[in-house]
């Protein structure tokens, strides 16, 4: 591709931030604005056009897969050898290297969880803790450490920012345990992930020739998701750039969810105050949502600027007309569940792939109903922020037989057939297995495997005519370095906070009530603001479906004292919350002849079979079947209780009482 050719791939402000190669520039980039795609083109033309070399350009994005996704643009876009990495990649990979000439010997030990460290702590300045409070404890040491706040400034830093001290602690006791805490790392001769970032920005501001040679070494920088960036993030990214100005930093205030672990927007938004001179873009044009959903996200975002915040960015739509938002007020949680389970169920029979829907909660304690439901309703699924995907037992089995069938592998089969052929040893077959669990995840986990060299087949490598099973095991294996797991087919269950970055077909986005969202412990203005923010992110994360659901009661029968969330008031249907009867699905008529002729089935069948006729069918099955009138297996599996058991026996006699045809007995 020509350098021109890149340019012409984009669209004027696209073009525009690709344009401006040197530094500083700001890009004000909304949901959707294809930013990615923007920041990728600008590394790629300035390479193609000698202004940059690719050893020299250094990424920096918030997450390992988002890092993974911008090196395989990169090298599509013939930009190969650009380093995209999380800042945690980048500055450990430094650190591992200057500390043998800076400090000797082998860097300490990095430890992935306080919780011991936090509770050995607790027990050396006389603090009572449990697990819910080492683990409170051990973010609130997250939030110092970023916040370069050490524990002589504890105190002050709290009354500053009017954050209360965790697990029902004071103050002071908090900073004694944070010193002490310093203290059993030091003994013990380990660090946390702060004390790399904390650890490389000493070397390079006390250290000139460590300076010299990475400043040698990187001489332009992007930094995606800028309006997260922490303090202690920041101040690693002045030791890099030393005082120059060759960075480029995109990022959305509308975005900045993860305050209570100490990123701000201050940055983004001061960015002019410290370079007057710097280039802005704002990229508005919406590419990935629905006129339907765009107008819903402008709206809820809107009141921010109300409330006191930062302008926010106004996106404007350019795809087609899709269909309405929905509005669903469930009679209780259980109800939800189920229906949203029925309702996803019926989008992957009308032809939406099952990983491209999603249902998005507040809490991750929301996502156990979900996924009963899911499962009763026959539909895969994934809960996103559970066991990593390369940390699986069943995936680690299929690498090391992938790599035995690298080296022992025919030229003359095609990859992905030699593929199948090894997984088929540790669980892939050609059709899923029909139940859940433990047995349908390690295939959908296989199946993963099979879709990527699928993929890869159709894209083979750079300069190659046809990938291979080694191709495969270093895709893998570069993936598994930066946790940038192949997707798994299946309806996803995420948090808000965990769905920032990632975008589907259809969303569903459940619990939308007072005291979820926002949550009871947003007790302050900024609080507040952030949950608003952090609905946004779920409404901008569909690209055609999206339903807003909540529950009136906990549970069934219960008191329906629940009402949708205040940032819904101005939007719900016919004017507000409580008159919503139109949008629930038990409005939806029940057809009396379906029911007639489904009530005489199961009576003339469990009469043929000898068994009671609500064993076939109960009222309340039938009823539902009567409303949704299915016509295919597929449709008919979305009906609660109705599971692939009950399809194989009375399926076709069902469908054929419902079509109004004789009922074939199976």
């Amino acid at each position: 591709m020509s350098a021109d050719a890149l340019l012409d791939a984009l669209d004027p402000e696209q073009r525009a931030v690709a344009l401006a190669l040197r530094g500083p520039v700001r890009v004000l980039a909304g949901a959707g604005t294809g930013k990615t795609r923007a920041i990728t083109h600008r590394i790629a033309y300035g390479i193609r056009t000698g202004v940059y070399r690719p050893a020299n350009v250094l990424a920096v994005t918030f997450t390992a897969r988002a890092a993974g996704e911008m090196r395989t643009r990169l090298r599509e876009l013939g930009a190969p050898g650009v380093q995209a990495r999380t800042f945690h990649s980048a500055a450990l990979r430094q650190l591992g290297f200057f500390w043998p000439k800076v400090v000797g010997g082998a860097p300490p030990r990095l430890v992935e969880a306080k919780a011991q460290l936090v509770a050995e702590a607790a027990r050396r300045v006389g603090l009572s803790v449990d697990r819910e409070s080492v683990r409170d404890l051990a973010s609130e040491i997250e939030w110092a450490k970023v916040g370069l706040v050490v524990p002589d400034d504890y105190e002050k830093a709290l009354a500053a920012t009017g954050r209360p001290a965790p697990a029902g602690a004071d103050a002071q006791a908090v900073a004694r345990l944070m010193a002490a805490y310093e203290q059993v790392k030091d003994e013990r001769a380990v660090i946390d992930f702060e004390d790399v970032l904390l650890l490389l920005a000493a070397m390079l501001a006390e250290r000139r020739d460590v300076a010299e040679t990475v400043r040698e070494q990187y001489t332009h920088f992007v930094v995606d998701e800028y309006q997260d960036v922490s303090p202690l993030q920041q101040h690693l990214l002045e030791q890099w750039l030393g005082g120059r100005n060759e960075l480029c930093v995109v990022g959305d205030p509308s975005q900045t969810i993860y305050s209570f672990a100490g990123a701000t927007p201050h940055h983004l938004l001061s960015f002019t105050q410290r370079y007057p001179r710097a280039t802005t873009v704002e990229l508005v044009r919406d590419y990935r949502s629905t006129p339907q959903v765009v107008a819903l996200a402008n709206r809820v975002i809107a009141q921010t600027l109300r409330a006191g915040g930062p302008r926010p960015l106004e996106l404007r739509a350019q795809r087609p007309d899709g269909p309405e938002v929905g509005y669903v007020a469930y009679p209780d949680d259980e109800a939800e569940a189920a229906g949203v389970a029925r309702a996803a169920a019926r989008l992957v029979a009308s032809g939406v792939p099952a990983a491209q829907i999603a249902i998005l909660y507040r809490t991750n304690a929301q996502s156990e109903a979900f996924e009963a439901a899911l499962a009763e309703a026959g539909v895969g699924y994934q809960v996103r922020g559970n066991e990593r995907f390369f940390a699986r037992r069943d995936v680690r089995d299929a690498l090391v037989l992938l790599r035995g069938g690298a080296r022992a592998a025919d030229p003359d089969v095609p990859m992905p057939e030699a593929v199948r052929d090894i997984l088929r040893n540790v669980g892939w077959a050609e059709e899923p297995p029909p139940a859940r669990g433990a047995v349908r995840e390690r295939w959908d986990a296989m199946q993963a495997l099979v879709g990527l060299a699928d993929a890869l087949a159709a894209a083979p490598p750079e300069g190659r005519e046809r990938a291979t099973v080694a191709d495969l095991v270093a895709e893998l294996d570069e993936r598994s370095s930066a946790q940038h797991a192949p997707t798994i087919d299946g309806v996803t269950l995420a948090s808000l906070h965990a769905a920032k970055g990632l975008e589907w077909d259809a969303v569903f986005l459940v619990g939308a009530r007072e005291g979820l969202i926002p949550t009871l412990q947003a007790e302050t203005p900024a609080a507040v603001a952030e949950e608003r923010r952090l609905l946004y992110v779920g409404v901008t994360r569909a690209r055609e479906h999206l339903q807003v659901s909540f529950a009136r009661a906990g549970r069934p029968g219960g008191r329906a004292s629940r009402s949708a969330t205040r940032f819904l008031r101005d939007v719900w249907p016919q004017g507000g919350p409580a008159s919503d009867a139109a949008t629930r699905p038990e409005s939806v008529a029940t057809d009396a002849r379906v029911v007639e002729r489904l009530t005489a089935w199961c009576a003339e069948r469990a009469h043929a079979d000898g068994v009671p006729a609500r064993s076939l069918l109960t009222s309340a099955q039938i009823d539902e079947v009567a409303r949704l009138r299915p016509r295919t297996l597929q449709e008919l599996a979305t009906v609660r209780g109705i599971g692939q058991q009950k399809l194989r026996v009375i399926g076709d006699g069902v469908l054929a009482a419902v079509a109004g045809g004789e009922a074939r007995r199976r």
